[in-house]
Formats: structure tokens, sequence, C-alpha cells
């Protein structure tokens, strides 16, 4: 398995550069500043350490990518950090939008320390991002360090329109599936595009392998937020970490509860009456997926994740990276946290 061998390796040499950029915030008077990163990042505070921390999955495209298109792996540590800090940027944010009490099976930073230091957190978090792809130009080139800057703030400017429909979205009393696809091909499809594409453009590939490699990310994002969607529903909390309530008592219309809605049965006339409240949400879940919607959910993902293949094939990846990228594709779609 060429996962479980490089994945390891990849992910160590991951934390220790994270660790080094997240220590640029630990200045005089800003320890707890410090330690609200490193609590959030899973390296420190109760229950802290590799479950804490999550899966590491952009940086790990990231790396993959890059090795399998031809390049050196370690230098596309900047870009690998960078897109995981920008991530946990908006994890930090989404919990305070949401009202999240739990992240990885641990209190969200803003229920610790409050709605404002955890704000100040995430932008931080933002920050620090940019300020680690900057550093692409001791161990690459000075223009690819900028072109990996235009695409990290590209991707951050979708990234925050994909949430802001998200939200705008919870309001509204109907959705198309196309207005739902528009929201994830920002809030998910773009962070996981814009790892597969940088680790080619560090790698120096060709612009028609670096946009196989991104529409690759881009599918594979889309088949990642279909199974997030169902585990949001009918995933266990005691292993996802987070509430399976959450998308149900917040009115967020993920794929199951478009589809639950535009099917016109039970699961919608109880919608369409108000407010849900948290002793319904067995029964709501159980009607869901009496109409079919969890079955449906999980044939998108297939759908997609089939999507994802083929463009990683048309982009041609080398080696034992290649390899990892299609056993990390496929995990990816069948698992249960």
């Amino acid at each position: 398995m060429s996962l479980n061998k490089l994945a390891p390796r990849y992910r160590q040499a991951v934390e220790e550069e994270l660790r080094q950029v997240v220590s640029l915030v630990n200045g005089k008077g800003c320890e707890q500043l410090h330690n609200m990163l490193a609590y959030h990042m899973g390296w420190e505070g109760e229950n802290a350490g590799e479950e804490a921390q999550g899966k590491r999955i952009r940086p790990l495209l990231v790396l993959l990518t890059c090795a399998s298109a031809g390049g050196q792996w370690p230098h596309a540590l900047p870009a690998a950090a960078a897109v995981e800090l920008v991530h946990n940027f908006s994890l930090i944010h989404d919990d305070i939008e949401d009202q999240s009490p739990l992240r990885r099976g641990r209190p969200t930073v803003w229920s610790r320390w409050g709605v404002a230091q955890a704000i100040n957190a995430g932008d931080a978090m933002f920050t620090l991002a940019h300020l680690s792809m900057l550093r692409l130009d001791k161990v690459t080139s000075a223009s690819v360090a900028v072109e990996a800057c235009r695409l990290i703030n590209t991707t951050s400017l979708r990234l925050t329109q994909g949430q802001h429909l998200d939200l705008a979205y919870e309001s509204q009393a109907g959705l198309s599936s196309d207005a739902y696809w528009s929201m994830v091909h920002g809030k998910t499809a773009a962070l996981l595009a814009a790892s597969t594409e940088l680790g080619a453009l560090v790698a120096g590939a060709r612009q028609e392998r670096r946009e196989a490699f991104s529409e690759f990310g881009a599918a594979l994002g889309l088949a990642f937020q279909a199974k997030d969607d169902l585990l949001g529903i009918w995933g266990d909390v005691a292993l996802t970490g987070k509430s399976t309530d959450s998308d149900l008592l917040s009115g967020k219309k993920s794929l199951p509860i478009i589809f639950g809605l535009s099917h016109d049965g039970a699961f919608a006339k109880r919608w369409s009456q108000g407010s849900i409240f948290a002793a319904e949400i067995p029964t709501l879940a159980a009607q869901l997926e009496r109409e079919g919607a969890r079955d449906y959910t999980q044939r998108t993902a297939n759908r997609l994740t089939e999507q994802a293949l083929a463009s990683l094939k048309t982009a041609g990846p080398q080696g034992e990276a290649g390899e990892a990228l299609v056993e990390l594709t496929n995990k990816l779609l069948s698992r249960q946290v």
C-alpha cells in the first residue's frame, strides 16, 4: 500500500512545517494566541494528538501531487502548510458561524475562549497561511511563489463566497441542486483543487497537466462534500467527533435535505412547518432515509469519485505517489469519519 508507506513520512514533515509557521505568532504577550492556535491544530490541550489534528488531507494532496508529477515533495512543504492553515482558518470561523460546540471531539476555539478571540485566532491563521506560501521562494523560485500566492488568494475568495452561500441558503425555503453545487464548488472543492494544482505547480508541470490535477482535486472535493453531507446526518458521532444533529437543527441545505425537500413527502412537510427540535432528529433522519436521500447521496459521492479518478488518470501521475493518490481517493469515499 503506497499510501500507508508515504503518508506517515509526509505527515511528519507537514507537522514540523506547520509548527514552524504557527510559532511566528508567539511574541511577547501573545502566548495565549499561540496556545489557541496550537489547541485548534490538535497539538495542545485535552485529548491532543492525531485525532484532534485531523487527517491533513489537503497538505497530503499537495505533496503527493508534487511527487507524482515528478517534483521533489519537500519543496512543496510551504504550500502544503499554507493550504492546511487556510482550511483551519475556515474551520475556526465556520464553528463560530454555525455555533458548533465540538470539533474533532473537543470543544471548539470559540466555546473555550469566546467569539471575539476566536475570530482573531482565525484571522491570524489566515495571515500565517500567506506567510507560509511566500516561503516557496526559498526552495523554488520567485515566479512560482507569486503564482502560488495568486492561486491561494483566488481560492480563499472562492472559499468565503461558498461559505456566504451556505449561510444564506439556511434562510431560504427551497434550494435548487444547481445552487447547492455552486456553493460546494466554492466551500469545499476550491481548496482541494488548489491543493492538487499547487503540487503540480511546484513540480514544474505544464499548464495542461496542472489543469488536469486541478480538475481531479475539484471532483474529489465535490465527492468529499457529498460524503460529508451523508455523515452529517447518519454518521457515528463517536467516530466523527461532530454532532449529527447540527445540519437538521440549523436548517442547513445539505444534499440529503435538498433531495428530501424536492420529493415533497413527509420530510418536506415537516420541514415547511418551521424549526426542527432536537427530539425530532432521529425520526426525521429515518424518514429521509426511507425517502431515498441516503442512497441518493451515496450514489452521487460514488459518481463524483469515479469522475475524480478519470481526471487523475488524465493527469498521468507517476510512481508510488500516483498510486497513493488513487488509494487516498478511494479511502475518502469509503470513510465513516
